[in-house]
Order: structure tokens, then C-alpha cells, then sequence
């Protein structure tokens, strides 16, 4: 079960780099939208909400492969 999670920590990883490079993308068409919604719309995503979750799962992955979510049994061996 922990070889998963490291596993799935390296899922997690390329998910963020993944989900950063295209929300980067989306968000500067949006900012260079002629409509003021989608400009503004555009910075809260590219300012607030995509460094949250880029944030979230590449620790969630790097925490995955420290073996912070290991079980304690196997953390004292």
C-alpha cells in the first residue's frame, strides 16, 4: 500500500505541473479578452486560484513521496 502512495505522489506531481500549465494558458486568454468579466475573471484565476491548487497537489505529492502518509507501523521498523 505505501508503494502506491509514493506511486500516486508522483501522480499527484505531474497533475499539478499538468493543471499549472493549463489554467496559465486559459487564464492569459482570458486576460487578453476584449470583455471586462473575462479580464477580470482571468487575474483572480491566475492571481488566487492557480497558485492554491498547483500548491495543494504538488505538497500533497511531495508528501506522498516523503512517506508522510505512511502508517506508523511501518515508519518505527
Amino acid at each position: 500500500m505505501n508503494a502506491l502512495k509514493k506511486y500516486l505522489g508522483v501522480v499527484w506531481i505531474l497533475l499539478g505541473i499538468y493543471v499549472g500549465y493549463d489554467q496559465i494558458t486559459d487564464s492569459l486568454a482570458k486576460i487578453t479578452s476584449d470583455k471586462l468579466e473575462d479580464r477580470v475573471f482571468g487575474w483572480v484565476i491566475l492571481c488566487v486560484l492557480i497558485p492554491i491548487v498547483v500548491g495543494g497537489l504538488l505538497l500533497f505529492g511531495k508528501y506522498a513521496l516523503d512517506g508522510e502518509y505512511d502508517s506508523n507501523e511501518r515508519k518505527n521498523e
